[in-house]
């Protein structure tokens, strides 16, 4: 296309050339005619390209001027184009209006954050639920507007696979779930849900497990008492008792422990930050949870073994890690068979501290996994009576970790064995 314009345009003036040559040759005036011919080509030339620029300059929205001739047929290109640019815009423009329509009509609220942390664009939901004002808050800063420290560490730390729940900053009464997902070069897309009614039932289910938990210790520790003393009563008990009364203080002995746990579980579930830190040597306490692990194993012969590598000071509640971890090891004991291995391996590197408890029991199969810290989870039903366990021990490790900003890792073969790994970050190293 370039081409031919050029063709054409040299075409033009060669044909002004000739004209101008026989003109001259006619009136005798070669020279003369041929430079006043070019001249006033270019003069038009000139005069044109000045149009061309004034309109660039002023009225570049507004259709280009009127001309002939070759720059008739760039004004008139320009302007198809300019037809054709504004019915694209046009048309994206609609599709910009349909989102925006749409997304203010979501009940929850949509966030649009830059690279840097500051607000671009809300829909009306996040006005109601965060309390932001068009068009003050453009602009601002997302932690200038939401200053719960809790999101504020949320946000500067970048790890948003999981949601946060926190009480609304403009309704203390109002839980809101903010999850944001990442696109763009560094921006970030923040949704915010009223979770209010649902926080407010999985606090009933709480409170009504926690006051049942509680209610049922008095009366249970009265039977165990009652049974363990007519146990003690070997000369006037009748035989035909003695099994029965057995199997009766086993099961409320088992009813014990898990309300124990219960309890335990519903206390860490009150709150996500510990308000009671101390700084925790952790090389005593792991070295008694193994002494406590051979005892649980008895005549089974486990050979377990702790390695400590690093820095073993942490920050946290000694008890709340001393049950988290003790749950790991007695589990790594109780599913792995005799003569078995278990290892309790911590260390520190530049990501944290670490807890790995591995044994070569008899594996979980993959499907089971994720569902692990459940209550009352169970991968077979039939291991229930033979182990003893209450089902909550993994939901009290992961409420333990997460109080304490930790995760747990779980990776596991079926028929060679289970690592379940505690991962502590950085900042609770002492």
């Amino acid at each position: 296309m370039a081409k031919n314009s050029f063709s054409r345009v040299l075409g033009h003036v060669l044909l002004l050339v000739l004209f101008c040559l026989l003109l001259g040759w006619v009136l005798e005036q070669t020279a003369w005619v041929l430079v006043i011919g070019l001249g006033c080509y270019l003069a038009w030339t000139l005069r044109h390209m000045s149009r061309f620029y004034d309109w660039l300059s002023t009225h570049p929205n507004e259709p280009p001027p009127e001309a002939r001739g070759v720059w008739g047929e760039i004004f008139d290109s320009i302007y198809h184009l300019q037809r054709r640019d504004s019915k694209m815009r046009s048309r994206l423009q609609a599709v910009i209006d349909r989102i925006q329509s749409s997304t203010s009509a979501l009940r929850d609220a949509v966030v649009m954050i830059d690279s840097e942390g500051h607000l671009e664009w809300w829909n009306h939901a996040a006005e109601r639920l965060l309390g932001l004002r068009t068009p003050d808050d453009s602009g601002q800063h997302v932690a200038n507007l939401i200053r719960d420290p809790r999101f504020i560490e949320y946000f500067e730390r970048g790890d948003f696979r999981d949601p946060l729940e926190i009480p609304a900053p403009i309704d203390l009464n109002v839980q809101l779930q903010y999850a944001i997902t990442r696109y763009g070069p560094g921006d970030r897309l923040m949704v915010v849900r009223d979770v209010t009614r649902v926080h407010n039932l999985e606090q009933m289910r709480k409170d009504f497990v926690a006051n049942v938990s509680h209610e049922l210790r008095t009366p249970l520790t009265v039977v165990v008492g009652y049974l363990e003393t007519l146990l003690d009563m070997d000369d006037e008990l009748n035989p035909r008792w003695k099994r029965p009364l057995q199997q009766m203080q086993q099961q409320a002995s088992r009813m014990q422990a898990l309300l124990q746990d219960l309890l335990l579980l519903a206390r860490l579930e009150t709150s996500d930050n510990p308000s009671e830190e101390e700084l925790v040597d952790v090389r005593p306490l792991l070295e008694h949870i193994r002494k406590d692990a051979e005892a649980l194993s008895g005549e089974r012969g486990h050979h377990i073994t702790l390695k400590i590598e690093g820095n073993t000071r942490l920050h946290g509640i000694e008890g709340e890690l001393r049950s988290a971890f003790s749950n790991l090891a007695f589990n790594a004991v109780k599913y792995t068979p005799d003569q078995g291995e278990v290892t309790l391996h911590w260390w520190s590197d530049d990501k944290g501290q670490h807890l790995s408890v591995i044994d070569n029991g008899v594996g979980i199969a993959p499907q089971h996994i994720n569902r692990l810290t459940e209550r009352f989870y169970r991968v077979d039903t039939s291991r229930a009576s033979t182990t003893g366990g209450t089902g909550l021990g993994l939901a009290i490790v992961k409420h333990v970790l997460l109080r304490h900003q930790g995760r747990l890792q779980i990776t596991s073969v079926p028929e060679r064995g289970s690592t379940f790994s505690c991962h502590f970050p950085p900042n609770r190293a002492a």
